[in-house]
């Protein structure tokens, strides 16, 4: 719990009047969500075309005409369209208390966090995934004789690697936040798939700690009332602005 905004921010982070310095004033550049997927899709896109028009250079173009770019160069394109339309949609939050940002790149790795927001119930890890018409579900195998395991299933194909990968950049933001001395705020994962074939009733699911779950269904808990004040979530959204910069 955090008992109140003067006690959970560093020293330097207020005045003695209250106010905050220039160094809090100055604008955070929330990101552009997709831009790192977005990229990649145009590089393998450009890097195939230039392949084809090199070894074929009198038939290339009708090639290309013919032919579509191969599904794992499609994928980075969907991708980028899913972080995209929830990052729309987590702006809209944002004169509500909500602070984000949105393709963040992990230090010293090519990875990146999709979407960050900070609100009054603490730090929301959000992993944006568009796998159309699929249905998530949780299989739980195991029970009295065997060791209870979960797999996220989306469809028929096994995806519990999106769980861990989930889980281990909850681990790296809030090792951000106690390097900053400020571990007492709540870190939480969410996989949130847009455009899957959700039940009318229900629905949602937590696997390992990671609410799995559809746009309108996980910004709800962006908006419920927690210990973090406003003025805290500002500081905690500059320092992680800070420590995962834009992809």
């Amino acid at each position: 719990m955090i008992a109140s905004t003067t006690a959970a921010l560093p020293p330097e982070a207020t005045t003695a009047a209250g106010s905050k310095p220039r160094s809090e004033q100055s604008a955070v550049f929330t990101g552009i969500a997709g831009a790192s997927a977005q990229r990649e899709y145009d590089r393998r896109k450009d890097k195939r075309e230039a392949r084809i028009l090199d070894d074929h250079p009198y038939v290339g173009k009708f090639i290309l005409t013919l032919s579509d770019d191969p599904q794992s160069t499609r994928a980075w394109a969907t991708g980028a369209r899913g972080e995209e339309v929830l990052g729309q949609r987590l702006d809209r939050l944002t004169g509500r208390g909500v602070h984000v940002l949105h393709d963040r790149r992990i230090p010293r790795t090519r990875a990146n966090i999709d979407h960050i927001a900070v609100c009054p119930s603490g730090v929301f890890v959000i992993d944006a995934k568009k796998y159309q018409g699929r249905r998530p579900s949780l299989r739980v195998d195991g029970g009295l004789f065997r060791p209870r395991t979960e797999k996220l299933m989306v469809g028929s194909r096994d995806c519990t690697k999106l769980v861990d990968g989930a889980r281990k950049q909850i681990d790296l933001v809030r090792s951000a936040l106690e390097d900053a001395d400020l571990e007492g705020i709540p870190v939480r994962g969410v996989l949130c798939f847009v455009d899957a074939d959700w039940p009318l009733f229900g629905g949602d699911f937590t696997s390992d700690g990671v609410q799995v779950s559809w746009p309108k269904k996980a910004l709800e808990n962006l908006l419920k009332p927690g210990p973090v004040s406003d003025e805290t979530a500002r500081h905690v959204h500059r320092l992680l602005a800070s420590s995962f910069p834009p992809a």
